[in-house]
């Protein structure tokens, strides 16, 4: 997949999941959110009210260190993937 076409698949999850009213399991949006804060090179800290969702936030962060914005937005795509794949 060429870098243009990866943007584009990836714009598309970010959709999916934005236009998705049901909601998601912890864990799924955990994932999702590390990774597009690495894919768009996001470098502001959770900002939750809630000292729990942001421990929560920076420890998926913590996980997801070390990959490039491609791997991370290849990873996002694969877990919108997988999340709707198995709801069905």
């Amino acid at each position: 997949m060429t870098p243009k076409e990866l943007d584009i698949a990836f714009q598309n999850a970010v959709n999916s999941i934005n236009n998705h009213v049901e909601p998601f399991p912890a864990d799924v949006l955990l994932k999702l959110y590390a990774y597009y804060k690495h894919a768009t090179n996001d470098q502001n800290s959770p900002s939750s009210s809630n000292p729990l969702i942001n421990a929560f936030k920076t420890n998926a962060l913590f996980q997801a260190q070390g990959l490039t914005p491609l791997e991370a937005k290849q990873k996002y795509i694969e877990t919108v993937h997988q999340y709707f794949l198995y709801r069905k």
